[in-house]
């Protein structure tokens, strides 16, 4: 059977997309058996990017695995980095490896449009510039005429229903000691700053 031919971009998104793998078959000292490339055809069935540890140091050995596995299987050799090959193998049946993204689960807004809070949006009010211009208009106003009516007001002192307030006694402190905590120096001993506690 002819290998699976893919374009470099495939081969690198497909090496990304089995980044986050764990290796499903380990090819032992045996080398490739007839039980090992069931095992492979199984699980590519199963997830179509799959992972493969070879046990063994001879790097040459390891590539002629790797082609012996995607003639026999008709897969296509994404990667082989030390003892781990990464092999794909599309199956109509199983959604795409890499399929359309997932919908994004918010609403993305473009960079010219103006930003609609959750209160308004869920009540169907569209942001608009020419609406943000007239409500910052009528903002402007409004604190305006708020600034002319305290400008217009008469002093407190002339206002009707002022009262004046009784100036409170001044506090002694002849009957209560300083505080602990105080700062002033001599505070706890009196006035004298010399006396016994």
């Amino acid at each position: 059977m002819p290998k699976l031919n893919l374009t470099p971009h495939e081969r690198s998104d497909l090496r990304a997309a089995a980044h986050a793998l764990r290796p499903v078959v380990l090819i032992g000292d045996n080398g490739l058996t007839d039980a090992v490339i069931k095992e492979i055809t199984v699980h590519l069935q199963a997830h179509q990017l799959i992972k493969i540890r070879v046990a063994g140091d001879d790097r040459q050995a390891r590539l002629t695995m790797l082609e012996q596995i995607c003639d026999a299987l008709d897969a296509a050799p994404i990667h082989h980095l030390g003892k781990i090959l990464t092999i794909y193998r599309p199956n109509i049946e199983r959604p795409p490896v890499l399929g359309a993204p997932e919908k994004p689960t918010r609403a993305i807004r473009k960079a010219s449009e103006p930003y609609t809070p959750k209160k308004l949006a869920a009540s169907g009010v569209q942001r608009t510039r020419s609406t943000e211009r007239a409500r910052r208009a009528e903002m402007q106003a409004e604190r305006n005429s708020t600034q002319e009516k305290k400008a217009s007001a008469a002093p407190r002192g002339l206002q009707k229903f002022s009262a004046v307030k009784p100036a409170a006694a001044p506090r002694s402190n002849t009957n209560r000691p300083g505080s602990a905590m105080s700062l002033r120096a001599g505070a706890r001993r009196g006035l004298g700053g010399s006396g016994k506690r």
